[in-house]
């Protein structure tokens, strides 16, 4: 049903519910639960879940680790919206065809909204924790590609409608074109002609998922705090959409350091 519903193939919840009933024995009531448990669990592993399951937060280890196993067997279940791309990475000769729209919808970052989250984000962010949803993400590199490549049309589209079309065709793809060491993926520019360094962090899941910041990019985001952005992309699979954050980042979010280097005494 959830690839179904992230491709717009229109499905049958109720006929889903009363096939499961035959098989397992179990009430309507108990098997809808059950599936908003499951679109708990997604949302706490950085992924899509089906709109109409709202998540429901009291659920069992046991349902992480069964959907975390279908996960790890099926690493490509969202591939083709990642592919779906129109220009080519220099970097990487068999990167086919995108994004989707030029513009992204942009909206405030989920600290300056007052609108709840659909469970308890303390609770969903101890998940993504555990089992490392921020490096799953990362280890995604054609999600990343995907993410980063949406971000470059975007811009490029928003310094045309402000009539900069010089700039536009300006605009880098540093971290495919010039290396990943740069502290920032996109080079791109304000319509008066000022540098805006864009990083970009992609995934799947809700806006609240965790994710990975290197020391280059932090100290990159201090260095040049006025023209650096860090760009989240969210909901990638179905629709994406994106907030902006500004340094200093701890001001928008609490930053753990997940290794160390060590120096022998």
């Amino acid at each position: 049903m959830l690839t179904d519903d992230i491709a717009g193939i229109s499905y049958n919840k109720a006929a889903h519910n009363r096939g499961l009933q035959k098989r397992i024995g179990r009430g309507r009531g108990s098997i809808e639960f059950k599936h908003q448990n499951i679109s708990a669990v997604l949302l706490g592993l950085g992924q899509p879940w089906i709109p109409g399951y709202k998540p429901a937060a009291n659920f069992q280890n046991a349902l992480v680790d069964g959907v975390l196993r279908w996960l790890d067997r099926n690493e490509d279940w969202l591939a083709p919206r990642e592919n779906q791309s129109r220009l080519r990475d220099p970097a990487a000769a068999n990167w086919i065809g995108p994004p989707t729209e030029a513009l992204l919808e942009f909206g405030p970052a989920p600290s300056q909204r007052n609108e709840p989250p659909p469970v308890d984000a303390e609770f969903m962010a101890k998940i993504g924790l555990k089992y490392d949803v921020a490096e799953r993400d990362a280890r995604n590199r054609a999600l990343g590609k995907a993410g980063e490549e949406q971000m470059l049309v975007h811009e490029r589209a928003r310094l045309e409608s402000a009539g900069r079309a010089d700039l536009a065709r300006k605009v880098r793809w540093t971290s495919a074109e010039d290396g990943d060491g740069y502290g920032y993926d996109i080079s791109s520019f304000e319509p008066d002609g000022s540098d805006r360094l864009l990083e970009v962090k992609t995934t799947n899941g809700w806006e609240r998922t965790p994710f990975h910041l290197s020391a280059n990019e932090l100290a990159v985001a201090d260095d040049r705090r006025d023209h650096w952005h860090l760009v989240r992309l969210w909901d990638f699979a179905r629709q994406p959409k994106a907030f902006s954050l500004r340094p200093p980042l701890d001001a928008h979010a609490t930053l753990s350091p997940t290794s160390f280097l060590a120096s022998l005494k």
